[in-house]
C-alpha cells in the first residue's frame, strides 16, 4: 500500500552538507534541514564528492548529489569551501563551468521530477544564480528563498559578480540574511526590504552546547574556525607572545584545519610557543562541546568581514566568555561588557591588553558567560531558528500560484 506524503515539498539547494555521517563538513544546513521534515517533505541538493553516495535518506532527509567533473577532479566544494579551495588550488577554476552547468542541470532534473512548494537556495552565488536561472528556463513560478551566508557577498567582488547577486536578489521571492550587516549589504544592492528576514543559523543550546558540570579555574584560551587568513588566527599567536610574560601558565588550543596550518606552525614556533598552542586539527560538530567547556576564554580574531560568527553563539551556548575583534557581523552576538569583549581588528597588542585583563579577573569571566548564554538562548537556539525558516517558507508557499492548498 503506498503511503501519501501530505506535507509541501521543499527543495534544498547547497554546496556544503555532510558527505556522510560524522563528516567535518560545517553542518548548519543538515541540522536546517532535519529540523523542518515535521512539516516538509525535504529534498536537497548538493555536489558530489569522493566517498559520497549519489542518492540517500539521511534522517528523513532525501539527499542527491550531482557529479559536474571526472571523479578525481570533483574537489571543488566542501574541505573549506569553493572560494577557498580555488585560492589553494588555482587549477580548479577550470571545472567552475562544470560545476554551474552540473547544478543548473541538476536543478532543472528535479524540478522536472516532481513539484515543490518551495526552493531555498543556500549561498547567492552559485546556487540562487543556478536556481534563478532553472526557474527562469522552466518558467516555473515555484517561489524560492535564497539565504545569503557572506561569503557570497563579501568574497566575490567586481561590477559582473555585482550584478549577477543583484539579479538573484530580484528574482528571489523571499530573502533571509544570517545577520543584520549582511541584510543591510543585500539591501545595497537592490534587494526588496520587504522580501529580506535576518535568520542566522542554529546551534542546539538545549542538550549539545550546554555550560560544564564543574566550574572553571585557569588560564585556557580557545580557537575554533578554519586555518585561513581571514579567521585571524595570527594575530592571535602574535598577542599571545604578549600575554605569556604576564601569564606564564597560559595555554591556547586551536581547533581547526586548513591551507595556513603549516605556516601558523612555523609561526608559534618562531615566537617559542610551541609548548604554548596545542594544534588538535578539526573536529567533528558533535567532539566540539568539550573544547568550549574546558576554555576560560575563546578568542574570535578574525580580520576580515563575516557573514555571521556561529562559533560565537557556540561558546557563549557553554558559558565560555568571549573576545572578538569589532566587526558589523560580530556585534550582533556580542554586546560589549555583557556578552562579551570587542576590540579593534588586526591588532595583536589589543587582545593581548584584553585577554590579560580578562584572565585576571575570574568573577567577570563568569558573568560575561552567564549573561552571553542567556542572551543566545532566547535568539539562536535552533528550535527558534528553524521554526523561524519554516514560517518564512510557508509564507512564500501561500504566495504561490497555488496558494497554501498546493
Amino acid at each position: 500500500m503506498n503511503v501519501i506524503n501530505h506535507k509541501p515539498a521543499l527543495l534544498v539547494v547547497a554546496s556544503t552538507f555532510p558527505r556522510w555521517e560524522g563528516d567535518r563538513e560545517p553542518p548548519f544546513v543538515f541540522e536546517l534541514c532535519r529540523r523542518l521534515v515535521d512539516a516538509w517533505d525535504v529534498h536537497v541538493l548538493a555536489p558530489l564528492a569522493a566517498g559520497a553516495r549519489r542518492e540517500e535518506n539521511m534522517e528523513g532527509i532525501t539527499v542527491t548529489r550531482f557529479p559536474y567533473f571526472l571523479k578525481p577532479w570533483q574537489r571543488l566544494a566542501y574541505d573549506g569551501g569553493i572560494l577557498p579551495n580555488l585560492k589553494r588550488r588555482p587549477w580548479l577554476a577550470g571545472t567552475v563551468p562544470f560545476f554551474l552547468a552540473g547544478e543548473l542541470a541538476a536543478i532543472l532534473g528535479k524540478l522536472q521530477s516532481r513539484r515543490f512548494a518551495v526552493v531555498h537556495a543556500h549561498w547567492l552565488i552559485p546556487q540562487g544564480l543556478m536556481t534563478a536561472l532553472a526557474l527562469l528556463l522552466t518558467g516555473d513560478r515555484i517561489p524560492f528563498l535564497s539565504t545569503t551566508h557572506g561569503g557570497d557577498m563579501y568574497g566575490l567582488q567586481g561590477w559582473l559578480f555585482d550584478a549577477l547577486r543583484r539579479f538573484v536578489l530580484h528574482r528571489s521571492a523571499g530573502i533571509t540574511a544570517v545577520s543584520r550587516a549582511m541584510g543591510a549589504s543585500a539591501v545595497a544592492l537592490g534587494a526588496r526590504p520587504e522580501a529580506l528576514k535576518i535568520i542566522p543559523m542554529g546551534v542546539d543550546l538545549q542538550s549539545v552546547f550546554i555550560p560544564p558540570a564543574v566550574p572553571r579555574g585557569g588560564n585556557r584560551l580557545l580557537f575554533v574556525g578554519r586555518l585561513v587568513e581571514k579567521k585571524g588566527l595570527s594575530y592571535l599567536i602574535k598577542a599571545m607572545h604578549r600575554i605569556v610574560q604576564r601569564h606564564p601558565d597560559v595555554q591556547l588550543t586551536v581547533v581547526g584545519s586548513g591551507p595556513e596550518e603549516n605556516r601558523l606552525k612555523h609561526e608559534a614556533a618562531t615566537l617559542g610557543l610551541s609548548g604554548r598552542i596545542v594544534f588538535s586539527g578539526s573536529v567533528t560538530n558533535a567532539e566540539l562541546p568539550p573544547f568550549y567547556q574546558e576554555a576560560d576564554i575563546c578568542v574570535f580574531p578574525s580580520g576580515d568581514r563575516e557573514g555571521f560568527g556561529l562559533v560565537l553563539v557556540e561558546a557563549l551556548g557553554c558559558s565560555c566568555p568571549v573576545v572578538a575583534t569589532d566587526l558589523p557581523a560580530v556585534r550582533d552576538v556580542v554586546i560589549p561588557g555583557r556578552t562579551g569583549l570587542l576590540v579593534p581588528e588586526k591588532s595583536p597588542e589589543s587582545l593581548a591588553e584584553c585577554i590579560s585583563g580578562l584572565l585576571e579577573n575570574p568573577e567577570r569571566r563568569e558573568s560575561l558567560g552567564r549573561e552571553g548564554r542567556q542572551f543566545v538562548l532566547v535568539r539562536y537556539d535552533w528550535a527558534i531558528i528553524a521554526a523561524a525558516y519554516s514560517r518564512f517558507l510557508e509564507e512564500l508557499m501561500c504566495r504561490g500560484t497555488d496558494g497554501c492548498n498546493s
